[in-house]
């Protein structure tokens, strides 16, 4: 069932686009807080009702006075509290009373503050729930509606709407980085829509806004600054709706140096730490993550002033053999597809050229452009109209004044006329030249952000070409049940582990469970030498440490000493864990270690861990979390993107190895999570992955599994 937020929308639009506002704690003494909200209001002209409450005055600034909260009329749209944390409450309260839309608490004190200020929040949440209103805050800096010039926030703002310019809408919990971003998208000339800080977000959280957004016609991207997801579903969905309808949401999010969860039971729990969990989930979601302040802004810029956004292979024109030569390497750091260019395939650009430059990617026009400004023309109208490349960066030395007037207008020249097909993005190579701020302003009005570094304008692109090529496709497989899984609680051994995901069509080595030394013989004789022991027990979650595995047992009598010594191993061990018994299974031929496990997170969902295995998976980490509804081709686009990845493809003579069998398995995995929720962990380590068309075979694995009980 889809997730919908939990506001209306006419809620929201009515919070952010209001034609009532009251002032609780309304003043006209400088440097307070609602001097300072009354006084962004009349600087922007606001045209709608404004109620200022204060007990001790009768009016401020012409406009009458009210006493209390009670005394307000009903239905106004927005009030703003303006008033230390005591009054906080009882204001609320009143204000519901009042069938006031919408509430902005500025102070602080709250949930951050101890136990009594979070259960005054709590309370909080429980009277806008009941009331339906929308509350940002408390702890915010409030929120600016640039189109309608509606400023709610104590920070002095010139609410400068997009006036038919493209806009970014920002929602941050932050209020002082929503400030900033604002400043620093404005100074670029790019328009901002709206700017809401969610605070504490005792009632109405990013989802909410962010969700608005996607159906607001003056918004064209969605910049977010988050530090905690708290209606991680609400968020999922509300980002989907956005990637759908073609809106960009790119998101900071601080935090991701905090511990995991820790988990004792599998490897997964341990890696799949709280920060990567969510990163998987987000940007499957269709969300581009940035991972600083300044490249947020970039991206969002890109974003908002590109109608078509950055894809495929880039085409990067240069001055310098230098700047060529940096470029290569930091497209190669990044990842960064560059189209292949030469003069034996690309006729137009060998075309636009002097005879002694040669076609290449970057291309380095070297300093003709001086003597000859029509080249930028000939060459950026030829990287535009090839099939081959995607974005188009110009990277330009740009000096002074005089050398602006020269290559400027011959770059503008290029796209004069024209509805670009692709993004041109501009940038310096030279940051501080005094360039001209009319030459900036031409070619922002022509579509082509400006950046006065190259490494930033690659940075964002990158971001954005990642973005685009990834698979938001959706598997067609059907979630798989477990039979008799009902009947599992708690961590399950490896034996009962095998028993329950083999007949989903995991491949596990031929083996039998024996609770005896003769069962195990026999067990043995069975599954045929040479044979693996493996200790079994609930208790026993990483079974080499304890000296619980014995391998190459070739004869009985070998079988029949393993199992005195691997059940003294384990007592050395630790004496207090109690063996169900052992597993006997045949040895196999050696392989690539890797591992593959799947967490069902209580907020996020199920997410899969896929990557290099065995004993030292903790310590590589070389692993991708996915999301477990991706296609097989999704997943094996996905390893190919691990660290290591040259291993799968046939390393220095080895053959190339089975993924699209290694995809298959963490695609029945992901059915296997998705169609049981009370599955909280499974590890497959190690996954023995073998030639192409060999296929793989998981030689270990373990469950955890929250049964009803557990659930109460």
């Amino acid at each position: 069932m889809a997730v919908q937020c939990a506001l209306s929308r006419h809620a929201i639009a009515r919070f952010l686009r209001p034609q009532s506002v009251a002032i609780i704690g309304a003043s006209d003494k400088p440097g307070a807080l609602g001097a300072a909200l009354l006084g962004n209001l009349e600087r922007n002209g606001f045209a709608g009702a404004i109620y200022p409450v204060n007990p001790r005055r009768d009016e401020i600034g012409g406009r009458k006075c009210y006493a209390s909260v009670e005394a307000l009329p009903e239905g106004v749209d927005v009030a703003v509290l303006a008033i230390p944390r005591a009054g906080v409450l009882d204001a609320v309260r009143g204000l519901a009373a009042r069938k006031v839309g919408g509430v902005v608490i500025f102070s602080a004190g709250f949930a951050e503050g101890g136990e009594e200020g979070l259960a005054e929040q709590r309370e909080i949440a429980r009277l806008a729930a009941g009331a339906g209103m929308v509350v940002e805050g408390p702890n915010c800096l409030g929120m600016v509606n640039y189109v309608d010039r509606i400023p709610l926030t104590f920070v002095e703002v010139d609410a400068v709407p997009p006036a038919g310019r493209r806009a970014v809408g920002i929602v941050s919990q932050s209020g002082a980085m929503a400030a900033v971003l604002g400043t620093t998208l404005l100074a670029r000339e790019c328009g901002v829509s709206y700017s809401v800080s969610t605070g504490n977000e005792a009632a109405s959280g990013v989802e909410d806004f962010v969700d608005w957004l996607v159906d607001d016609p003056h918004t064209h991207a969605i910049a977010m600054i988050v530090e905690q997801f708290r209606k991680p579903q609400a968020f999922l969905a509300a980002a989907r709706r956005a990637h759908a309808a073609g809106k960009p949401v790119v998101l900071l999010h601080p935090g991701k140096s905090s511990a995991a969860r820790e988990s004792a039971a599998t490897h997964t729990g341990a890696m799949a730490g709280d920060y990567k969990l969510m990163r998987a989930m987000v940007a499957r979601a269709g969300v581009i993550f940035a991972e600083t302040l300044e490249e947020l802004a970039d991206i969002a810029e890109i974003a908002a002033r590109c109608p078509i956004l950055p894809s495929g292979q880039t085409a990067v024109l240069g001055e310098s053999g230098a700047f060529k030569a940096l470029t290569l390497d930091l497209a190669e750091e990044l990842r960064l597809p560059l189209a292949s260019l030469h003069d034996a395939d690309s006729p137009a650009l060998r075309a636009a050229l002097p005879p002694f430059v040669p076609v290449s990617n970057p291309l380095d026009i070297t300093a003709q452009g001086l003597s000859e400004p029509e080249i930028y023309t000939r060459t950026l109208e030829a990287l535009l109209d090839d099939p081959r490349v995607g974005t188009v960066m110009a990277g330009i030395i740009q000096a002074e004044a005089v050398t602006c007037a020269i290559k400027y207008p011959a770059i503008l020249a290029a796209v004069e006329g024209k509805t670009l097909t692709k993004p041109l993005i501009f940038a310096g190579l030279d940051e501080g030249a005094p360039v001209p701020p009319e030459r900036i302003a031409a070619l922002r009005a022509a579509g082509i952000p400006w950046f006065p570094t190259t490494e930033r304008a690659l940075r964002a692109i990158t971001r954005l070409t990642h973005w685009a090529a990834r698979d938001h496709g959706v598997a067609e497989a059907p979630p798989l049940g477990l039979p008799g899984l009902a009947d599992e609680m708690g961590v399950i051994p490896e034996y009962r582990a095998k028993a329950l995901l083999g007949p989903a069509g995991v491949a596990f080595p031929r083996g039998q469970f024996a609770a005896s030394a003769q069962a195990a013989v026999a067990a043995a004789e069975a599954v045929g030498y040479p044979v693996a022991m493996k200790a079994q027990a609930a208790a026993l979650g990483h079974k080499s440490d304890a000296g619980g595995v014995i391998l190459n047992l070739a004869d009985g009598a070998a079988v029949h000493e393993a199992w005195s010594r691997i059940h003294a191993n384990v007592a050395a061990y630790d004496g207090t864990i109690a063996l169900d018994g052992v597993l006997i299974e045949g040895m196999g031929k050696r392989g690539l270690e890797m591992i593959v496990g799947a967490r069902n997170d209580p907020e996020w969902g199920p997410v899969i861990l896929a990557g290099f295995g065995g004993v030292t998976a903790e310590i590589l980490q070389d692993v991708r979390l996915l999301t477990a509804d991706l296609t097989q081709e999704a997943v094996e686009a996905e390893l190919m993107q691990l660290a290591s990845a040259a291993l799968l493809a046939g390393y220095r003579g080895a053959p190339a190895l089975d993924v699209p069998a290694l995809a298959a398995l963490i695609v029945k995995v992901g059915q296997v999570l998705r169609a049981e929720p009370s599955i909280r962990e499974i590890d497959l380590n190690p996954v023995i992955l073998h030639p192409r068309g060999e296929g793989v075979v998981a030689l270990d694995a373990l469950m955890l599994v929250e049964g009803k009980e557990r659930e109460k």
